[in-house]
């Protein structure tokens, strides 16, 4: 064979290669050698699917489902070239009863489309939106491991490590930023065996090679390339990226940073100074210092008086939570927040927009019932005495360790003088006059 990534040579019969991959496939999950027949890329990756864990009688899991995929694949860079994939693959899929699929970086299947029998029947074994087909989660197959390897790959029959899959042939290829290099997902066909022919790799290679020049066109005219961004979520200080620089705020500058962006509008001195400062005895002068000194770091143009205000819409990562949760996207929700907002800031507004959030994500958590988002949760620095979440943890995944967890979380709790601990209802505050 000359190319170890087809998977079958010009003229060799699809049917007798596939008999002997059945057998080299048993042969492998029973006694952990791989035979000759089997390609060397495949039998590498057989090799990581068993090290992750992957049973040959598995199914991928769905993990991104209706909001939430919707969310995710709308601020996914190759949602700018699926009119693309579109147009070049899927008549040829549609035509040849084949599905046309597109992957993130991280093999969770954001597309698929094609054929409607075909679809129906790829369904049976969850090969649809949402569900992740990582080499990590179901073993060899073309998307999967093609975004593991880096580089396109062809998958036949019994090549697939999970045997519900072996019926199918399937081809992929990587697609990268092209200003940074690094993979984004991948481009996949998959059918039946008339996929196995050396043409339908270099096919799929082709459209994604065209996808990327296509993006490195778009670059230029992304049009929040040059607005700012404010990321306070997890950290004392926020970050501002504008113009190519990123700066670092202070903590008061932090808070103001993070009310102007929610108050496009602008807001008063007054209004300021009432949800910066829990003591009534600061003054307007001080305030104005503050501001004077802020607009010295911004640089000129951002931000203006009377009231004050951003001159230009400013992108903030607790925006971006807020908008997922108002749309149901959980999963996206929680991918987006990287932590408790500004959380050593006490300025009254903060305290009570960091709560708001924390407390709107976790309870959409608790609904959701997801026992991987729970985990994530309880397993960070906020989340690991939150008593609710464990508990709707061990009502979704009772093992041995999360109900100790619980166990441990109530003896502390029944302890005199100890009240629940965990994301806390927003503190009272002063009403602002």
């Amino acid at each position: 064979m000359t190319d170890p990534w087809v998977a079958l040579e010009p003229g060799a019969d699809p049917a007798e290669r596939a008999r002997m991959l059945r057998r080299a496939h048993e042969t492998f999950t029973e006694a952990g050698t791989v035979p000759r027949p089997v390609r060397p890329v495949v039998a590498d990756s057989w090799r990581r699917s068993a090290r992750a864990g992957v049973g040959p009688d598995g199914s991928a899991s769905v993990e991104l489902m209706d909001g939430d995929l919707g969310v995710y694949r709308a601020e996914h860079p190759l949602a700018r070239v699926m009119p693309l994939f579109r147009e070049l693959l899927g008549t040829f899929a549609a035509d040849g009863e084949h599905l046309l699929a597109v992957c993130d970086a991280h093999g969770r299947l954001l597309w698929v489309e094609g054929h409607a029998s075909t679809r129906r029947q790829a369904g049976l074994m969850n090969f649809v939106p949402g569900a992740r087909w990582a080499e990590t989660a179901v073993g060899t197959n073309a998307p999967g491991t093609a975004v593991a390897l880096d580089r396109p790959v062809q998958v036949f029959a019994a090549e697939h490590f999970i045997r519900r899959v072996q019926p199918w042939t399937c081809a992929a290829a990587p697609v990268h930023d092209p200003r940074t290099g690094r993979v984004l997902g991948a481009v996949d066909i998959t059918g039946g065996d008339g996929l196995a022919h050396p043409h339908s790799l270099g096919f799929v290679q082709a459209v994604a090679r065209a996808a990327e020049s296509h993006l490195a066109l778009l670059a230029p005219e992304m049009p929040a390339a040059d607005l700012p961004e404010l990321t306070a979520l997890g950290r004392d200080e926020a970050q501002l990226l504008t113009g190519g620089r990123r700066i670092r705020l202070s903590r008061r500058h932090s808070e103001i940073m993070v009310l102007l962006t929610r108050h496009p509008e602008g807001l008063t001195g007054d209004e300021l100074l009432c949800a910066l400062y829990e003591d009534e005895s600061v003054t307007p002068v001080t305030l104005r210092a503050e501001l004077a000194r802020l607009r010295r770091v911004l640089g000129p143009g951002l931000l203006a008086s009377r009231p004050y205000r951003l001159t230009v819409p400013v992108e903030s990562d607790v925006s971006v939570v807020e908008r997922r949760l108002e749309t149901g996207a959980v999963t996206a929700a929680a991918t987006a927040y990287s932590g408790p907002l500004l959380p050593a800031s006490q300025a009254p507004a903060v305290v009570r927009l960091r709560g708001r959030l924390a407390d709107g994500l976790r309870t959409a958590l608790i609904a959701r019932r997801d026992p991987d988002l729970l985990a994530d949760w309880a397993h960070t620095p906020w989340g690991e005495d939150d008593f609710e979440v464990w508990r709707a943890l061990v009502a979704a995944r009772p093992t041995a360790a999360v109900r100790s967890r619980l166990a441990a979380l109530e003896a502390e709790l029944s302890a005199p003088g100890v009240r629940r601990r965990g994301v806390a209802a927003p503190e009272a505050l002063r009403p602002c006059p």
